[in-house]
């Protein structure tokens, strides 16, 4: 009631034309992240005495390495790491740059010019358009996908082209297919991969070829690599900044929130292309004072502990295998992926004798509500469900009996695809 008194007041006409103007807060569509809150509230609801099997959380159910917890607690406690950040630490940089040498092989980052700590990556993203987009400009995008650079391109009066990913092409983009007018007018080209939420993984042909493509056309590579130190089965960690020439046009954003379980602490940074990480800085001085030295030394630590990462790699490579086998014995057709916590499956159209799915989203609802099991559903490029290996289990006996769960509940039907 707060909110539809003030509507009716002058505060309503002032709000930007990008967030929706006087019609700001009016809009009635129910989103699909909400709808599934909603969904699992209504199940939850309607029973009670029934475990919810949430596969749809995109954030680690662990805590962080003790060795860094302990690290944030005892710099925490000095006078010296007490004051703004700003762009960052040397010591944080440094560790980033060993880092990336260390996992991925790349071997020419300079820690003064072409690497900056991010209070996260999300941030980053946030703040990358405003560095190259001017009204009219271009960024390309892959859908399914996360989207704020496409947020903060039409903030800015540009423009968001996307690119389907489809099993079709290995869930890569086809850039052969962009129309030659938004290549000429693009600025950005955003990839990520592993990839959120397929789970794909990028080949260094698939690389080469985008940065050939980059140089003809003058446009950036962002590429977004959240899940890069995640990979499973002999599939090596595997960065852009790896491939020849990637420095030239683009680069490369890492995070600590999935790879070391810790999201809540936002810590990440941008590295590769001295120009574009300039920028990048210029623009984050004016947006924030950095994240706290005490976290910044804190991860560094990490950064300096790989194997943390690959304990974790570990966990989800054998839960990606259980999950894996119990689905397709339900009848989906499921394919462990090469890295990420996200299984990516095509959702079937019907039940043999029951209800039809006109979208991947009526599917998940359907999951939630009947089954209780939570899911993400993408129909951007095909009708998809994004299961999560990240669901809360204490240990791997847990693990086996909510797998064992889930799929009792998903075989006592026939799906229609």
């Amino acid at each position: 009631m707060t909110i539809q008194r003030y509507q009716n007041t002058y505060i309503q006409h002032t709000f930007a034309e990008r967030i929706g103007g006087a019609n700001y807060g009016k809009d009635t569509n129910i989103y699909k992240f909400e709808k599934i809150k909603r969904a699992k509230a209504a199940a939850k609801q309607a029973y009670p005495e029934i475990e919810l099997i949430d596969m749809g959380v995109g954030e680690p159910d662990e805590m962080a390495d003790a060795g860094i917890v302990a690290m944030l607690a005892e710099e925490a406690g000095k006078p010296e790491n007490r004051g703004y950040a700003d762009n960052g630490i040397p010591e944080f940089k440094m560790a980033a740059v060993e880092y990336l040498r260390t996992v991925f092989g790349v071997q020419d980052i300079d820690p003064e010019t072409e690497v900056l700590h991010s209070i996260g990556t999300k941030p980053a993203l946030a703040m990358l358009p405003s560095c190259f987009i001017n009204p009219g400009d271009v960024t390309i995008m892959t859908v399914p996908g996360y989207p704020v650079m496409g947020t903060h391109t039409k903030y800015l009066g540009g423009e968001v082209y996307n690119i389907p990913l489809t099993k079709e092409q290995q869930f890569l983009p086809d850039l052969d297919r962009i129309p030659q007018d938004i290549c000429r007018r693009a600025k950005l080209l955003y990839l990520n991969y592993p990839n959120n939420p397929t789970g794909a993984a990028a080949t260094i042909e698939f690389f080469e070829k985008a940065i050939a493509w980059a140089k003809h056309h003058e446009v950036i590579i962002v590429h977004d690599a959240p899940y890069a130190a995640l990979t499973f089965d002999g599939a090596k960690p595997f960065s852009f900044l790896s491939v020849p020439g990637a420095k030239d046009v683009g680069v490369e954003l890492h995070s600590l929130s999935k790879s070391y379980n810790m999201t809540g602490w936002r810590i990440g940074f941008i590295a590769g292309n001295p120009l574009i990480v300039k920028a990048f800085g210029d623009v984050k001085d004016n947006n924030d004072s950095g994240q706290f030295i005490a976290i910044q030394k804190a991860a560094a630590y990490g950064l300096s502990h790989p194997e943390i990462t690959e304990k974790i790699a570990n966990k989800y490579s054998r839960r990606h295998e259980l999950l894996v086998s119990a689905l397709n014995e339900a009848g989906f057709r499921a394919e462990k992926p090469k890295g990420s916590f996200f299984l990516y499956v095509e959702a079937p159209k019907a039940i043999q004798n029951g209800p039809q799915f006109a979208t991947a989203e009526d599917f998940s609802q359907y999951l939630i509500r009947e089954k209780l099991i939570s899911t993400v559903p993408w129909d951007d490029a095909g009708r998809f469900i994004r299961f999560s290996v990240t669901f809360q289990a204490d240990g791997e006996a847990d693990e086996c009996r909510v797998i064992a769960e889930l799929k009792r509940r998903l075989t006592d039907v026939e799906y229609i695809f």
